[in-house]
């Protein structure tokens, strides 16, 4: 089943847009991208052109948006690479609430999608690095989100739940035991990923805010480089290397077609060295985090199919049961090559 789109009603629109002086508008259009929930426009004016959106329920806490703002403000002030937030008419508020609804204005950045090359992912990571440079010392007023998915309850008790939504499809009939040996493999990689990563040490590293959701979607790109980086919604409070793994898992996956049976097991370690090394040219690594690296994305790869699975048993439209063994197979090639991620920091 498809999700039906988000969309503006036309008198909601209009009084949305009496609340910003964008100046002449010369065309509104839908911007289908991103969450279905969230109701997003791109408007062209003879000022420039901007998204306008509408928070969806469950992204419209007031005082998580108030958070996600300012860090974006804050970065806007550092000449960060972002879509800057569009400030309203009357009081140059980021945040525009009517009613229960909670609307943004961002400015629109031209470019393309991450093409899977080398200096895109380069790029990826020295941004990143240059991300948390810059928000290392940040202070807000606002209590960042607590969590990451790094040893999780949620995650660990939500793995056996994925079982329960599976066993209800197609894919499962007469397959029981095949499926519940497959969710419990699962729940005791991760499991052993989380307890290996804190016996390194990971708890006692200092906290600081990270984005959370670093990922190619999450990027907008032009001639190889990073023009803008979108969606601070997930940003937290957790020691960095949370985000370097999700992002070098992120930008090594090895992907492939509709079969998921055809996916090869590897990481795309060229793509993962590429990634650490933009990184480590803004923000230099340790050797306990290259060591911490590939536990962390064991525990990411695992944690990123629950909540699309528990929702509709599928993933990005790919069988869930498929999509697991598929998991199980990349999450063996990453403990049995662990040890190509300890390299030295210039290597790459």
């Amino acid at each position: 089943m498809t999700d039906v789109r988000a969309r503006f009603a036309a008198d909601e629109l209009a009084i949305v847009l009496s609340h910003y002086d964008l100046g002449f508008i010369h065309d509104i259009r839908e911007f289908p991208r991103g969450s279905h929930l969230a109701a997003k426009l791109i408007i062209s004016t003879d000022k420039s052109k901007y998204i306008l959106k509408r928070r969806p329920k469950g992204k419209d806490d007031p005082r998580k948006v108030a958070f996600a703002h300012a860090l974006q403000l804050y970065l806007a002030e550092k000449n960060f690479p972002l879509p800057h937030l569009v400030g309203t008419r009357r009081d140059n508020n980021s945040m525009l609430k009517i009613g229960d609804a909670i609307y943004e204005v961002f400015e629109f950045i031209d470019g393309g999608p991450y093409d899977m090359g080398l200096l895109p992912t380069y790029q990826a990571g020295k941004t990143l690095g240059l991300y948390h440079q810059l928000v290392k010392d940040y202070d807000s007023e606002y209590e960042p989100p607590p969590g990451t998915y790094h040893a999780a309850k949620s995650v660990h008790d939500s793995i056996p739940r994925m079982g329960e939504v599976l066993r209800t499809r197609p894919s499962a009939e007469g397959r029981e035991r095949e499926l519940n040996a497959t969710v419990a493999q699962l729940r005791e990689i991760y499991a052993m990923a989380a307890g290996a990563a804190n016996e390194a040490g990971l708890p006692k590293w200092a906290p600081q805010i990270i984005h959370s959701d670093w990922h190619p979607g999450n990027m907008i790109f032009d001639k190889g480089h990073v023009v803008a980086v979108i969606d601070y919604d997930a940003a937290r409070e957790a020691p960095r290397v949370v985000d370097i793994a999700n992002g070098c898992l992120q930008f090594s996956l090895v992907t492939g077609d509709r079969d998921v049976a055809t996916w090869e097991d590897r990481t795309d370690m060229e793509r993962a060295r590429r990634f650490l090394r933009g990184y480590d040219e803004m923000a230099v690594l340790t050797h306990a985090e290259l060591k911490v690296i590939p536990l962390l994305m064991q525990e990411a790869l695992i944690a990123q199919a629950i909540s699309p699975i528990l929702k509709r048993g599928t993933f990005a439209g790919l069988d869930g049961f498929d999509f697991l063994k598929m998991l199980l197979r990349k999450l063996a090639w990453l403990q049995a090559n662990a040890g190509v991620f300890e390299l030295d920091s210039q290597e790459g």
